[in-house]
């Protein structure tokens, strides 16, 4: 069964043990980095960061995966 906006409402009321659920896509991760940027690059226009921090947690499929299992 697909699920479209208008039936996942009744979904949820129902319950998500009784539902199944296949995620079909590209497993990917995610990378965050914060820092400041110190200038922008002579070689091309982008800024040169000097990173304070990086966060990394699961991207495409995965994100969609792990958000509906925590659902239940």
């Amino acid at each position: 069964m697909i699920v479209d906006i208008e039936n996942l409402t009744p979904l949820i009321a129902a319950g998500w043990d009784r539902a199944r659920v296949l995620v079909v896509g590209d497993v990917m991760l995610d990378k965050y980095v914060f820092g400041h940027v110190e200038r922008i690059s002579p070689e091309a226009p982008v800024p040169v960061v000097r990173a304070n921090q990086t966060r990394e947690q699961p991207g495409g499929a995965a994100n969609v995966a792990m958000n509906l299992a925590g659902l239940g």
